[in-house]
């Protein structure tokens, strides 16, 4: 209860009581005592250590309210859950954030672990907060299949949000941030692996791509230290040893390059750093090298007053000590896509050790470790604080939320849950690559970006309507990988044709959707074709064109929402052509009905004694036709009782699983198909052809085996190539005489290659 007269959201809220002290020497320990978060005052205190016109009532009130809704729920360490939002909304303190993302860190767990509606959000504290928390919100309630398809769901939604305002993803990453800090106090080795794996292939690419250095590196470590606890010790082991053996030549490194840049009159700071451990297991199996042989552990950073000085700066150190070639970049002319700017090189440097090193201003150094979080300040004349756009144009960056929104595109492509996250994991977690247009202009890439993820960088039409590429005036493969400072010219076809095989030929998430939608689209148009062509043939046997009748009752009891949609659907096999037929025309007369079916389906089960005949037929066994060879009437066959008691198996007497009772002749029985078979019978089998892969040529191929009188009930296609493709087609016939006139017509077809009966 908070005090008469008070307003229950700006309490002071209460903390547990101090320690006890019941002896001198425990006094000094209880008065030192820190709690395990940020007290209420203190965050305020922090926010307005950078920000002093913060709405102190405003995080006065959504602390309190945090602390309220959380009430007596636990974490997996014990703690108080509401320690967690307060721990979130300190890290981000340490970036110096406005606000709205303080408070958004405070309620960012209401709407899923609490009753706390969004309504309530935004009533109590505003749309802006409440829109930022609601894109925080995992789909926790949404019921999917697994727990992969839950993450990828939580993954679109979380991205889709961030593209929107990159406040969701920083407060989205120091909750990761802060839980993995924690996370050894979860007891399910299981749970713990997955919430590592999910940070190091997710939130620290994540982290990476909007400049996030600091974050990124602890990120990293973390889940590393989780998921690799034996090689994380062992790099830690070598390292300390490392520092033993040459930690004094670092400092002193320091002191000579500072020195040569003071005589030439340039001011900076020099100090030396050691990689992390997971940067160097990643270099270990990168490049397939021992500890031993790395000659980078340690780098030196060279932070000086103004860009020009940097240059200056890599000439005194050029001049001093040979570059190793082939090791310079300037990030400083052309940023990463994180907005990274430095100068890198390596020099064989004082005492014959090999140096990397990095030279950037004091701004590019706070952009590089903290990314998009430095250009939190005052802008608008010093009235408002928050992300200034203008003074991150300034330093040279360009949007931060640029990979993020080709994210998006990946979205609006479709695909399942496993493509997602892989596209996801292309696009920000590979290097860069630039490259140029004809015109001029800078397109970025991850490096091993090959010709084609060019032309559907620049859009999407060019690439899907590619038909070559010239790379610095040359005809080159679309399979070529670009290099940095590449000029490529794309050459255009008039009509879009994308063979599958073309996702090979790229590496980047919005070119592999563009290509997998449109591959998508055109399987659709097949199979369309395909379902309308059967559908037609089934009403034409009856007597009644598909032209002259209305498919809406179809439509309705299928749920299909077009025409279009229906035919896919009887393409695919999912509904088949007289359910169709059914609907349409429910009292259909006898005679017509005949008409549609004028011969028996030959099956097994009771009926089968219709069809076959021979010596050793004892009443009551069961007979089955072979579905590995689909017997037809006219075919030789011969029949195997199996020894399971399961009865007959009838199989056509080439079929190649008849090898497996050669030895059995007790098993054999002699078979011939009955009169009512030979006449009145229709049977399955099943053709594979290889066909061109080009419009309208699987159309051809149902209308052929239509005019045949064949009946198609199931197709599939597999094994798609560039030029063609394989199909298996089940299809009705009267008898394996009708089946070969059925092939014969099929080969004439100079689109189809090969036509071959299965009989496995």
């Amino acid at each position: 209860m908070s005090p008469e007269g008070a307003d229950p959201l700006t309490t002071e809220a209460a903390l547990p009581a101090a320690p006890t002290k019941d002896a001198a020497k425990d006094t000094a320990k209880a008065s030192t005592a820190r709690p395990k978060f940020l007290r209420q005052f203190e965050l305020i205190e922090k926010v307005r250590s950078y920000d002093p016109t913060a709405d102190e009532g405003l995080l006065n009130r959504a602390y309190v309210y945090a602390m309220r809704m959380h009430g007596a729920q636990k974490r997996a360490s014990g703690d108080p859950y509401f320690a967690h939002p307060i721990e979130v909304a300190g890290i981000l303190t340490d970036y110096r954030l406005d606000t709205q993302t303080i408070v958004t860190a405070l309620l960012h767990d209401v709407i899923e672990d609490t009753p706390v509606t969004r309504a309530e959000i935004d009533e109590l504290f505003g749309a802006e907060i409440g829109e930022l928390v609601e894109g925080v919100t995992k789909l926790s309630k949404l019921e999917l299949s697994s727990e992969h398809l839950r993450q990828a769901e939580n993954l679109r939604k979380f991205i889709l949000a961030i593209s929107r305002d990159v406040r969701v993803l920083m407060v989205k990453l120091a909750d990761r941030l802060h839980n993995m800090r924690t996370l050894q106090f979860i007891k399910h080795p299981a749970k713990r692996e997955r919430i590592a794996r999910e940070t190091l292939d997710i939130y620290a690419p994540l982290a990476r791509s909007i400049g996030m250095h600091v974050m990124t590196t602890e990120l990293e470590e973390l889940a590393f230290e989780h998921l690799n606890p034996v090689a994380h010790n062992a790099i830690l082991r070598r390292l300390e040893t490392l520092r033993q053996q040459q930690g004094g030549a670092v400092s002193l490194v320091s002191q000579e390059i500072a020195a040569r840049l003071d005589t030439a009159g340039i001011p900076a700071r020099v100090f030396g750093r050691e990689k992390h451990p997971y940067s160097i297991w990643r270099k270990l199996q990168r490049k397939s090298i021992g500890f031993s042989q790395l000659s980078d552990i340690y780098a030196f950073r060279v932070i000086v007053d103004t860009e020009e000085d940097c240059y200056r700066a890599l000439g005194v150190i050029h001049r001093a000590w040979p570059s190793v070639p082939e090791r310079f970049k300037d990030f400083i002319s052309t940023p990463k896509r994180n907005n990274y700017r430095s100068l890198h090189t390596t020099v064989v440097g004082p005492r014959g050790m090999r140096i990397e090193m990095q030279i950037r201003t004091e701004a590019m150094d706070r952009v590089a470790e903290e990314g998009v979080a430095a250009h939190w300040r005052y802008k608008n004349r010093e009235e408002e604080y928050g992300f200034d756009v203008e003074h991150q144009k300034q330093a040279g960056g360009r949007d931060p939320l640029v990979n993020l929104r080709h994210l998006v595109q990946v979205l609006e492509h479709g695909g399942d849950a496993e493509e997602l996250v892989e596209h996801a994991k292309l696009e920000m977690y590979l290097d860069q690559v630039f490259v140029f247009t004809p015109k001029g202009r800078l397109v970025s890439l991850p490096r091993g970006a090959m010709a084609l993820d060019f032309a559907y960088a620049v859009h999407t039409d060019i690439g899907d309507t590619t038909v070559g590429v010239k790379i610095n005036g040359e005809l080159k493969p679309l399979r070529t990988v670009l290099s940095n400072g590449d000029v490529v010219e794309v050459i255009r076809g008039g009509k879009p044709a994308v063979p599958p095989d073309w996702r090979s030929l790229t590496v980047t998430g919005r070119a592999r959707s563009a290509i997998r939608r449109h591959i998508r689209q055109t399987e659709k148009e097949e199979f369309t074709r395909l379902g309308r062509a059967t559908v037609q043939q089934t009403f034409e046997s009856v007597g009644k064109p598909l032209k002259d009748v209305s498919l809406r009752p179809v439509l309705e009891r299928f749920a299909a929402q077009t025409e279009d949609a229906l035919f896919e659907a009887v393409g695919r096999g999912r509904i088949a052509p007289p359910q169709v037929l059914e609907a349409i025309f429910p009292g259909l007369k006898a005679s017509e009905k005949e008409a549609a079916a004028a011969r028996r389906r030959i099956e097994g089960g009771n009926q089968a004694r219709l069809y076959v005949r021979g010596g050793g037929l004892t009443p009551g066994v069961s007979i089955h036709f072979g579905q590995c060879c689909s017997p037809v009437p006219g075919d030789r066959i011969v029949g195997i009782l199996e020894s399971d008691g399961r009865g007959l198996t009838v199989h056509t007497i080439d079929c190649e699983q008849l090898a497996e009772f050669e030895d059995r002749e007790e098993l054999w029985r002699d078979l011939q198909w009955t009169p009512e078979a030979e006449r009145n019978a229709i049977a399955r089998a099943r053709l594979t052809a290889t066909i061109k892969n080009a419009p309208g040529v699987l159309g051809q191929v149902c209308t052929l085996i239509g005019e045949a009188g064949g009946n198609i009930i199931n197709l599939r296609m597999h094994h798609r190539q560039q030029d063609f493709f394989d199909v298996d087609i089940d299809v009705e016939v009267n008898d394996a005489r009708h089946l070969t006139h059925i092939a014969a017509a099929l080969r004439a077809n100079p689109s189809v290659e090969t036509v071959d009966r299965i009989k496995a």
